[in-house]
């Protein structure tokens, strides 16, 4: 700790000794042989002397040489401060002013009497020692600790003197102590400044000395030099105010980061970049502080304007999708949509629930503030979506007649594109947006679809009717029921033909025209009605006749007929035929009956060498599958003579008396 002195107010010592009178009673007392006057105070030697009895003073006055004795009231250096109090009897105090360093001497009182002998010079004398005041104290206290400030001289002051402490030439009026310490306790950074000491009753004051307080840095702030709106381009400064001691070193940050040191941080044609929140960091060896943050608002047009989609994947019909502008800009920018050229909405989001096809498109947001504008990039909405509006043309669109070319073309609305495939009623009959056929056949006509199919889904077309031109041919008849026909019935004829147009429907039975349409119906058909029929087929195309098919009604037999050969006089021994005539569909089963015996069967029933046996009711049994039928009988009478002649009695048995 270095020490440094300061001079106070001067104060005057006096210390009353009593002297000694010398031999023949000759000599000079002092108040103090030492005395310790303050720089510029006024101090005052008392003084006292004697002679003997019957000299008479002629001359006394004070020197400060010791040979040369030079009264100093004739000094030009004392004379306007230099005060003689005494008298010529006994008395030789004097009062010196404005006393200076160069005032340090040793003092005499010397007088003079009228008689040659009557010379005195009081030694020793008044030794005068002139000093200041200084304030010994630390350079530097750090805040909180104590601290002690000594006022010294160059000579011991009584213990009467009262110190007096000025801090910034105010007196610190709690501080009145004989002590010559201050001592400042706790110390407080108001505690720093200029210290000097004086004695109470003087005007002296030491010189002063300052006390430096040393403090973690306070009051840490940032102040921005332009105090309205910031536009990127323009150039700013920040400057960190901080109290502190010793000062700070400043060094600042930008949300965390470090950007530079110094109490200004400057940045010239300032941009968007240097937005952000900034603060100050003030630090010394006794710590360190940071400001409350600012914010660095940069103005600035739109820029770095992009869009994203909410779905990084593949969007499908149905789904919901976000687009989401983005746009670096401040103030915050409106933004505008636009599908296309043609404006969709407005606001940083864009979303579009249950998204369609049609929703597929190139889109883009215009950013826009009182700056500038910018537009972003288009971005593509790919809508993906299973296939729909199905359906197939065909061409020539007009009448196809069997040996034309024919195209029919599947047109699908789908994402991704789909697969075709062609179905003729249920049977797949190929793959491929076109299915062509050469040549058409009849065989090609029928119903036609195709399927589009991709992964999100499959739809059919509706079917389209393939009909193709042709002549007759395949003209079949059918004959209803298939089976036998059984007079009564009721037939029905089909004409079936292939043709297209279907085909005009003319009936014949042999050569004769006999009905039109496709079907010829009889009701209760007879026998009349059996013979060939065949149908004509006729379009614009050509005809076609069918082959002939034969009707023949089936019908049970009717009653039969028995013819007898010879006819008449049949005589035993004969031979004779029996013929049964029958008509029936299919030849008949005869059969033959004497009475009620069967005897034979066949048309023919023939008795070689006839008897009276034979003779009898005969009939015959004509039978089909559809029934059968008697004849009449016939009664064969054969002659022959008499024979086996014989009396027969009856009763038989026992004839008694009266019987008959």
């Amino acid at each position: 700790m270095s020490v440094r002195m300061a001079s106070p107010l001067g104060l005057v010592f006096l210390l009353m000794i009593h002297g000694v009178y010398g031999q023949c009673d000759w000599g000079v007392s002092y108040g103090s042989s030492h005395i310790c006057a303050i720089k510029g105070s006024t101090m005052t030697i008392y003084c006292a002397y004697k002679y003997p009895t019957g000299y008479e003073i002629r001359k006394a006055f004070w020197t400060k040489t010791n040979g040369c004795y030079q009264d100093l009231l004739e000094d030009p250096e004392y004379s306007q401060r230099l005060q003689y109090l005494g008298d010529k009897q006994q008395n030789c105090t004097i009062r010196l002013s404005q006393v200076t360093q160069k005032d340090s001497h040793m003092y005499y009182f010397r007088f003079i009497t009228y008689k040659p002998d009557g010379k005195w010079t009081g030694k020793p004398g008044v030794n005068l020692t002139v000093t200041d005041l200084q304030v010994e104290a630390p350079e530097t206290v750090t805040e909180g600790d104590s601290v002690r400030l000594t006022c010294k001289s160059s000579c011991a002051l009584t213990d009467r003197a009262t110190f007096i402490w000025y801090r910034n030439s105010q007196p610190l009026t709690e501080r009145r102590d004989r002590n010559n310490q201050l001592l400042l306790q706790s110390v407080r950074r108001e505690d720093a400044g200029r210290y000097s000491c004086a004695l109470h009753g003087h005007s002296y004051i030491s010189p002063a000395v300052y006390l430096s307080v040393t403090y973690a840095p306070k009051s840490v702030s940032v102040s921005i030099s332009s105090s309205g709106e910031r536009v990127e381009g323009d150039s700013v400064t920040l400057s960190c105010s901080s109290d502190s001691n010793p000062p700070a070193e400043i060094s600042w940050f930008k949300e965390g980061t470090f950007v530079g040191s110094g109490r200004i941080y400057s940045i010239s044609k300032i941009s968007s970049d240097h937005s952000g929140e900034y603060k100050c960091k003030s630090s010394n060896e006794h710590g360190e502080k940071y400001s409350d943050i600012v914010t660095l608002n940069i103005m600035y047009p739109p820029k770095i304007v992009s869009v994203s989609i909410s779905l990084s994947g593949e969007i499908v019909e149905g789904d919901s999708v976000t687009l989401s502008c983005s746009s670096d800009s401040n103030p915050p920018a409106e933004i505008i949509w636009f599908k296309g050229g043609m404006f969709v909405g407005s606001g940083r989001i864009y979303s579009i629930s249950n998204i369609r096809s049609d929703h597929s498109g190139e889109y883009k947001c215009k950013s826009r503030n009182n700056h500038g504008v910018k537009n972003s990039d288009a971005v593509t909405l790919n809508i993906m979506y299973p296939p729909k509006s199905v359906s197939v043309s065909i061409s020539p669109s007009g009448e196809i007649v069997e040996g034309d070319s024919v195209t029919l073309s599947c047109s699908s609305d789908s994402n991704p594109p789909a697969d075709i495939s062609w179905f003729k009623g249920r049977t797949s009959v190929g793959s491929g947006r076109i299915y062509s056929i050469s040549k058409i056949s009849s065989d090609d006509s029928g119903e036609y679809k195709c399927k589009s199919r991709n992964k999100h889904g499959e739809k059919y077309s509706n079917t389209v009717m393939l009909k193709v031109m042709y002549a007759p041919r395949n003209v079949v008849v059918s004959i209803s029921p298939s089976g036998v026909i059984v007079e009564g019935d009721s037939v029905t004829l089909n004409c079936m033909t292939d043709s297209n147009p279907p085909a005009e429907i003319i009936w014949y039975k042999g050569g004769t025209f006999v009905g039109s349409g496709r079907i010829y119906s009889i009701s209760k058909i007879s026998t009349d009605d059996s013979g060939e029929y065949k149908c004509k087929s006729r379009n614009n195309h050509g005809v076609k006749n069918s082959d002939a098919v034969t009707l023949n009604i089936m019908y049970p037999p009717v009653k039969p007929m028995i013819s007898i050969s010879p006819s008449v006089n049949i005589m035993e021994g004969d031979s004779v035929t029996l013929s049964c005539s029958s008509d029936s569909y299919q030849p008949a089963e005869i059969s033959w009956f004497k009475g009620r015996t069967f005897v034979g069967s066949g048309r023919i029933y023939s008795i070689s060498n006839i008897s009276s046996d034979h003779s009898g009711e005969y009939k015959c049994k004509s039978r089909n599958k559809l029934g059968e039928k008697y004849s009449d009988a016939v009664t064969l009478n054969v002659m022959y003579p008499p024979r086996n002649v014989s009396v027969s009695i009856s009763p038989s048995g026992e004839i008694v008396e009266g019987d008959s």
